[in-house]
């Protein structure tokens, strides 16, 4: 116990783990549930990685961090939650804390030269879109770029704007129920499997949503020819303390936000308390 504790008295003194007041600029609704919070401060990240945000008064959670421009940080907030619901009662003007970068990001490097294939459902696009909007600034660094993004409903699909003019990048939707207005796909995200045009054997898949999402869009695109070293994942199930100290995030030998949150599937798949 004494080395634990003295492992978390020395994480205290790196200015990392000690939360930086910042405030909120601007606020945006993106769906019923969710809200963006545009934070007056920059961090030097990499994509998929992710910070602690804090509801002074109430306590902090793990967000990834879905942008890397103009010095300001995003944070794409469900309410799900005690210190989910604080913050989405945040107004422009208020503040927060900010604790990060903390966890291994995508491999930024390892995907040069190569098309992605990113397959989000729900909220899983902003920790997708961290690593969308890095490959489109560096776009003569990568392939082709395709997103196959699926959501509950067409209210539930986030950065709604932002999908109407993502740049080079190539966009199928699908929502599970649609309405009296949506003209387009309709079925789970793995449905739209076969609008893609992919060489599994020299593309990487980018995997990002609710777990049972992650866990048959790994099985489809292992049918379709990608192996399992060729499949990252982001697994922010139960994050919580951000350093390996609470447990809450402790999948086989990892815990989530210590090693990951990205995996290859090849790391994890075999683990049987993954899902």
């Amino acid at each position: 116990m004494n080395a634990i504790i003295d492992k978390f008295q020395i994480s205290l003194r790196d200015d990392l783990h000690v939360p930086k007041v910042a405030e909120i600029i601007d606020v945006i609704d993106e769906t019923p549930d969710v809200k963006t919070l545009v934070i007056d401060m920059s961090l030097q990240n990499i994509p998929g990685q992710f910070a602690q945000v804090t509801a002074f008064g109430v306590g902090e959670i793990p967000l990834s961090i879905p942008s890397l421009a103009n010095n300001k940080l995003e944070f794409c907030i469900k309410k799900v939650g005690q210190v989910s619901n604080a913050l989405h009662e945040l107004k422009v003007g208020d503040q927060v804390g900010i604790r990060g970068p903390f966890g291994r990001p995508f491999p930024v490097d390892k995907m040069k030269g190569h098309d992605i294939l990113f397959v989000g459902g729900g909220i899983g696009l902003p920790p997708l879109r961290s690593m969308i909007d890095y490959a489109l600034k560096h776009r003569s660094d990568y392939g082709k770029l395709q997103l196959l993004y699926g959501a509950r409903s067409p209210a539930d699909l986030v950065y709604k704007e932002r999908l109407k003019s993502w740049g080079d990048l190539d966009i199928k939707l699908t929502v599970d129920n649609g309405d009296n207005n949506w003209k387009g796909h309709v079925g789970v995200v793995t449905t739209i499997f076969d609008q893609i045009d992919v060489d599994p054997l020299s593309a990487y898949a980018i995997v990002v949503g609710p777990p049972i999402m992650i866990k048959y869009a790994s099985i489809e695109l292992k049918k379709l020819g990608f192996t399992s070293d060729r499949i990252v994942l982001s697994l922010e199930r139960m994050m919580k303390c951000g350093v390996g100290l609470c447990g809450h995030c402790n999948i086989g030998p990892y815990y989530v936000c210590r090693d990951g949150p990205t995996f290859y599937l090849s790391e994890v798949e075999d683990l049987p308390d993954l899902w």
